[in-house]
């Protein structure tokens, strides 16, 4: 995701992308009808982000790289893949082989610089597994692999429910933060409320009123205990849906490790007093913006990771932590400076390695932003990734 340009996109479809955005409109206002009209907002981000044929994440439109709506750490060069790859080989090298699954792979580009890096280490997995719900990524994927990885097709397969008995290796970039959040406000008395998305006068608002989703008001409780989330006028997210599918994942995996790689904070950065407004953001066309009501299907809308919610989430589906790590610190672990050396052939072919690797690494690009939390069943460290440096004591 999400380091910006200032490109944009021919406007010759924008009357087609008038009426998609129309039809999910009227989706989402049967929606609200059906909720009493307060449709809890997590709903409404699924249905626009989700909903059959017509939200941003299953609908045809192109989302990843230059022409897209943002770009992802794989999309910049393949040395974000070369590194999860080294994570990989170790990982599959202690459990004596296994699978890999990838959730969610985009436009493909992780999993060909994996496969590649991998077939160099002689330590490919006996299947590329990828659970991708959009049809239309799928083929994509496809494709990109079977021009990029021809020889190594028949390793991949595509899924769409998660597999039993899976041994091997998890990997989910940026899948996290296109999970439905539910949000909340605190009351000018204090009171806790959730948000919820209305219409009023023809057009979606939000209002904010008594929590009615199961299981907010215990985790909203949670976070107030620990000290955050107090001032009357504070929102912000939470993610209740991460915990469940870290105990599906739990569920199919019976050894290996999982790796989280995501933009968020430990819990304390997160709701820190100044992040008054949370962390929910749009992007369209390489803007970002904060309205998750305009572009209807045709815009991301993304929350910030919790990790330290993750972290407990993965506790209690029975892994241990296996590290937690900025983005740059675990590339660094992972090799890839060695990557840097080996590839620097042309000299234009190396500034452009140059200039992918700044924006993996540095701070004020994708270096400190993203971060990457490690889980592990019956396999145990140390790992590469968390070699450098392992800030587990913040979760």
């Amino acid at each position: 995701m999400h380091q910006h340009s200032t490109h944009s996109r021919s406007q010759g479809t924008d009357t087609d992308a008038e009426r998609h955005s129309a039809c999910l409109r009227e989706r989402i206002r049967a929606a609200i009808v059906d909720a009493d009209g307060l449709l809890p907002f997590d709903q409404f981000m699924e249905r626009a982000l989700y909903a059959p044929g017509l939200g941003y994440y299953v609908a045809g439109a192109a989302k990843f790289g230059a022409a897209g709506d943002f770009v992802t750490a794989p999309e910049l060069s393949p040395l974000f893949g070369d590194c999860v790859a080294v994570q990989c080989a170790e990982s599959l090298q202690r459990l004596q082989g296994g699978d890999l699954l990838e959730f969610g792979a985009g436009s493909g580009a992780l999993a060909v610089a994996v496969l590649t890096r991998l077939e160099q280490l002689g330590a490919l997995p006996d299947r590329y597994l990828i659970l991708e719900p959009s049809p239309d990524l799928q083929a994509r994927q496809q494709e990109r692999l079977s021009n990029a990885v021809p020889h190594l097709v028949e390793r991949c397969r595509w899924l769409t429910g998660l597999p039993v008995d899976l041994r091997g290796l998890v990997l989910a970039n940026e899948v996290l933060d296109a999970m439905p959040v539910h949000r909340f406000r605190i009351g000018p008395d204090g009171e806790p409320l959730e948000i919820f998305v209305t219409e009023r006068d023809g057009t979606l608002s939000e209002i904010a009123a008594p929590i009615r989703s199961i299981g907010l008001a215990a985790a909203l409780a949670a976070i107030q205990d620990a000290g955050f989330a107090r001032t009357p006028g504070y929102s912000s997210e939470i993610n209740l849906r991460a915990g469940p599918w870290l105990a599906a994942v739990g569920d199919a995996l019976t050894a290996g490790l999982v790796l989280l790689i995501d933009y968020g904070y430990p819990a304390a950065a997160y709701y820190q007093p100044d992040r008054t407004m949370g962390t929910l953001m749009c992007h369209w066309r390489h803007q970002a913006h904060g309205d998750p009501y305009q572009h209807l299907g045709l815009q991301d809308i993304t929350a910030h990771v919790d990790f330290s919610a993750v972290a407990r989430a993965g506790l209690d589906a029975g892994f241990t932590i296996a590290g937690f790590a900025t983005q740059a610190q675990f590339l660094i672990g992972c090799g890839i400076d060695r990557f840097l050396t080996i590839e620097s052939g042309a000299i234009e072919h190396s500034l452009n390695q140059a200039q992918a690797a700044k924006q993996l690494l540095l701070p004020s690009a994708m270096g400190e932003r993203f971060k990457v939390l490690g889980l592990a069943r019956g396999v145990a460290g140390p790992w590469r990734g968390f070699s450098m440096r392992d800030l587990s004591d913040r979760l």
